[in-house]
Order: structure tokens, then C-alpha cells, then sequence
């Protein structure tokens, strides 16, 4: 049986199946992205920090516009050859397609690859500061970013339903290397069905030990919910039994079991705690623990007791600094923003900063300047029409950091064309960008340019994200008609034509939706 309405239109719609099939499609994917573009606009305007402004690299984003235009024209030529029965045509202008979609994934790419190396710090007092961190030269820990934090530790405690594997290889392992042994603090005796088993006091800590006591902590668990689940009915029964008008929630109060009297219960051990003999220090990476002076707690709820050790991070490149939070924390609680920058700690701790900020102070001036003498005054209230936003008068970028260095005015320094596409080149510009060794204590907040970091990069990265992902279905589909649609054509060349079409429609889509996402993103 054939399908009717592939290759002819439905007389009452004009239409063939799957073009009305896409309509519909598209029309669900305008609710989705619709969304997202409303959710964006609502959360920039309602923002409590400062929201991001210009942060993304215009040129790649720029060239990934055309390229999608030029790719949306070459489809509707490919359709179009489909249409002549040029079959070289068609594969020449899809070939240009497919290839414009591996162009834009490609620079897509690279741009992801810059934010997952690239670092953000919020200090204690809301300044934040952006760069890339140094890795360590020798020793164990070579090769690894500068920011782990060290932590001499005598005792560990881990809970026998979270830990996570990795994470206590981890530890073992070091300890081993380290010397020291990890020993039960004090002995374990568990109830089984079999009897009990006890485990000594100095056990050594070992992934089977923990093994057999999830294990164990698991039975007992499912055996004492049984005990105590039996308990309640009976409970329940003598209570009904005793007021059998009474509803529910009137005896819910008066339904208790003694647990002292039940039997069969066994012991639950749910954390368990090791001695360090001797004590030695361990080194996490920040993102995985939280520490204070005296405790140090992984992810996965295991924890150390001893000491926190200097855990400086470095920043080996400093290519922003951006006082805007700092500002906006100051005015709302009508402080002089200026006056909070002077006494910020980054500017009383890094000569360099300081003459960066000066410097920046100077260019800020020469802006206002310029903008008074080419917009003049308002007339009633005698005040400057256009002054420095406040991203140009609190933040000094890399482009300022660079202009500093090369005894320019901002925004007139030289950009290769590499700094286009991956940010500053540090190793052209080697005494632009300063170093800074931030304490431990005066970081509030540290990540990579990552959804981690603030509401505009999750956005960011879900948005451009599920756009890519369109961009990839679309190429593979359209691909699919380029290599392997020649039978199809010599078939029923009218059929291929129409999914082509359908195809090239979903593609004008992709393109539709990168042209709202590029203005919003890259420009404003």
C-alpha cells in the first residue's frame, strides 16, 4: 500500500505530509526557543549583579552569521538543482551546506574551549578579577592548574552511603605514597543475619572495607525499616481496635512505638571515622571540597579534621579586572563607589593593579572628555548628555591591560587576528598582564567561564548549546540526501526534492534562531 501525499499536495492544504509535518514541528520549536528568549530577557533586566556585557567574541560570532546565511542560500540552490534534475548542482551547493555547518560547529568550538580555561575569582569584598591560572613545575602535583587546597589532616570520616569511589582511591592512594596509614578509630560491631560481625579498632581503610559496610549498612537498614514498619501496623490495629469510630488523623497522635522494645533491630553505621598515623597533608582541587580552618568536607559528605595549610591561587595572567559588583555593593549602601574601589584589597595589595587603575582613571577622564565635547550639555539640566558607561569606567579589560603596556589610549592598542578568536596572546604581550597570588580566605567565589559562574553563561551555554545541536541534526540529515540520496533521485527525483525542501526549511530555522542569538549575546 502506498502512502498517499509524499511527493503530490493534499487538495485541501496544498501541502504534502511532511511539509505540513515540519510546520508543525517548527512551530513547536518557536514555543521552545520563544522561551528562552523571554526567560533571558527577564533575568537581564531583574539581574542583582552586574550582567555581562560584550564578553563573547564578536568576530567568530560574526563569521558564524554569515556563514549560516550563505549556507541557508546554498540549500535553497541545492533545492532548487533538485527541482532542474541537476544532480552535480545539487551536490555541489549541499556539499557548501554540510561544509558552512562544520564551519560554524568548528568556531563554536573554539569558543567553548577559551571559556572552559579561562578563570573567574570573586574576592570577599565583590571585586572580581579574570585570567588564567598557573600550573605547578615540579613535584607530584605537576602539571596541575595552581589551585588546590592543601590540608594537613588527622582524621577522616566517611559516610558509608555517599562516598565516592574515586574520591577515596584518591585518598588511599596519597596516604600510601605519603606513608601514613588510615586506621579505624574505634571498633564496629554490626548485627548480620548471620550473626554479627566485628570489625577491630586500626583496620586499615581499604575500598573493600568500605564495600562490605555499605553493604552491611544496607541490610540493616532494609531489616530495621521491616522491623519497625510491622511495629507501626500492630500499633495502628490496637489503636483502631481501642476507638473504632475514631478517624485517622485523630489517632495519628496517640500511634508510637517503643523502638527499645523491638527486636531484631541491628546497628546502622551510616559514617565512620579513621585516624591518620601520622598525620600528612592532602591536596584537593578547590572546586571539589570547602574548608575552614580546622575542617575540610569533600562532595561526598567525607570530611578531615586537622588543619588548613596555605592554599594560595595564582593567577599567572590577570587580563581583567572588574570593580562593577564592588560599585553596585557600594551604592546600595550609599557609599561613594569610587572611594570603596580606592580601599578594595586588590588595589592595597598589588602595586600593578594600582597602576593599572590610575592609568584607567586617566582614559576614563579623556572618554568623558569626548563625549561632553561631541554631545554637549543638556540644556535644563546643564548635565553631560552621554558620559562612560559603567562597565568602561569600573572594569579594565585585557584590550586596556594591552593599550597600558604599549603606551596607547584604550581601545587603540594592535589585535592579531588570533586574539580575535582565543583572547590576548600572553606570549606576544609578556609584561601586559599582571600575576597575583590571591589568599585562600579572600576568595568567595572562583570558576571556570562556565553555567557555574553566573546565570548569563548558563544561559550562554544552554542556549548555544541546544543551538548547536540543531545545527549538527540539520547537517547529518542534509548530509544523509547528499551521499546517500542518489537512488532516491534516480527513483523518484520529485520525493527527494520535496525532503530537501523540508529538510532546507528546518535549516532556515537554525539560521532564524542564531540571528536573534547573536545580537543579544555577543553585542549588548
Amino acid at each position: 500500500m502506498e502512502i498517499p501525499y509524499i511527493v503530490t499536495p493534499r487538495k485541501d492544504t496544498g501541502l504534502f505530509n511532511s511539509k505540513i509535518a515540519i510546520w508543525l514541528f517548527l512551530a513547536s520549536e518557536v514555543m521552545l526557543f520563544g522561551g528562552f528568549f523571554s526567560s533571558y530577557i527577564f533575568l537581564r533586566i531583574y539581574a542583582d549583579y552586574p550582567w555581562p556585557e560584550r564578553t563573547l567574541p564578536v568576530l567568530p560570532g560574526l563569521i558564524n552569521t554569515f556563514v549560516l546565511i550563505g549556507s541557508s542560500i546554498t540549500v535553497v540552490f541545492a533545492w532548487s538543482a533538485l527541482k532542474l534534475r541537476e544532480w552535480r548542482k545539487f551536490q555541489l551547493f549541499m556539499g557548501i551546506t554540510v561544509a558552512c555547518a562544520g564551519v560554524f560547529m568548528v568556531l563554536k568550538g573554539i569558543e567553548y574551549y577559551t571559556k572552559f580555561h579561562h578563570q573567574a575569582v570573586r574576592l570577599s569584598d565583590y571585586t572580581v578579577l579574570e585570567g588564567h591560572l598557573g600550573e605547578y613545575k615540579d613535584g607530584p602535583l605537576k602539571g596541575q592548574e595552581e589551585n588546590r587546597i592543601f590540608f594537613n589532616a588527622d582524621q577522616v570520616s566517611v559516610s558509608t552511603v555517599r562516598y565516592h569511589k574515586p574520591y577515596l582511591e584518591t585518598i588511599i592512594e596519597d596516604a600510601k605514597v605519603g606513608g601514613s596509614k588510615l586506621l579505624l578509630t574505634a571498633p564496629i560491631e554490626l548485627g548480620t543475619g548471620n550473626g554479627k560481625r566485628t570489625i577491630a579498632a586500626g583496620t586499615e581503610l581499604s575500598m573493600d572495607l568500605l564495600k562490605e559496610l555499605r553493604g552491611l549498612h544496607r541490610a540493616a537498614r532494609g531489616n530495621n525499616s521491616d522491623i519497625r514498619t510491622n511495629a507501626l501496623r500492630a500499633a495502628w490495629k490496637v489503636a483502631k481496635d481501642a476507638k473504632p469510630d475514631a478517624v485517622s488523623r485523630d489517632l495519628a497522635g496517640e500511634v508510637r512505638i517503643d523502638e527499645a522494645g523491638l527486636e531484631g533491630l541491628l546497628t546502622e553505621v551510616s559514617n565512620v571515622a579513621f585516624k591518620v598515623e601520622p598525620p600528612m597533608a592532602f591536596s584537593f582541587p578547590s572546586t571539589l571540597v570547602k574548608a575552614t580552618a580546622d575542617r575540610l568536607t569533600l562532595k561526598d559528605s567525607t570530611s578531615m579534621g586537622g588543619e588548613l595549610q596555605e592554599s594560595p591561587m595564582m593567577l599567572h595572567y590577570v587580563d581583567a579586572v572588574d570593580f562593577r559588583y564592588l560599585a553596585m555593593k557600594a551604592s546600595a549602601r550609599g557609599l561613594d563607589p569610587m572611594a570603596a574601589i580606592e580601599k578594595s584589597w586588590i588595589l592595597e595589595n598589588s602595586p600593578e593593579i594600582r597602576q593599572a587603575w590610575e592609568w584607567h582613571k586617566g582614559q576614563i577622564e579623556k572618554l568623558d572628555a569626548h563625549l561632553l565635547k561631541k554631545h554637549g550639555r543638556h540644556p535644563k539640566t546643564n548635565e553631560p548628555r552621554r558620559v562612560a558607561t559603567e562597565t568602561e569606567r569600573y572594569r579594565i579589560g585585557w584590550h586596556g591591560f594591552a593599550a597600558r603596556a604599549e603606551g596607547v589610549d584604550m581601545g587603540d592598542n594592535s589585535v592579531d587576528s588570533r586574539e580575535h578568536f582565543l583572547g590576548p596572546n600572553y606570549k606576544k604581550r609578556v609584561n601586559a598582564f599582571p600575576e597575583m597570588e590571591l589568599p585562600r580566605e579572600k576568595v568567595a567565589f572562583e570558576s571556570k567561564f562556565m553555567p557555574k559562574w553566573n546565570t548569563y553563561y548558563a544561559i550562554y551555554f544552554t542556549m548555544t548549546g541546544l543551538h548547536g545541536l540543531h545545527v549538527i541534526g540539520g547537517a547529518l540529515v542534509l548530509g544523509y540526501y547528499l551521499f546517500f540520496g542518489r537512488k532516491m533521485y534516480l527513483t523518484n527525483p520529485e520525493w527527494l526534492a520535496n525532503r530537501v525542501e523540508v529538510g532546507g526549511l528546518f535549516w532556515h530555522f537554525v539560521d532564524l534562531v542564531w540571528i536573534f542569538l547573536f545580537p543579544i549575546l555577543y553585542l549588548m
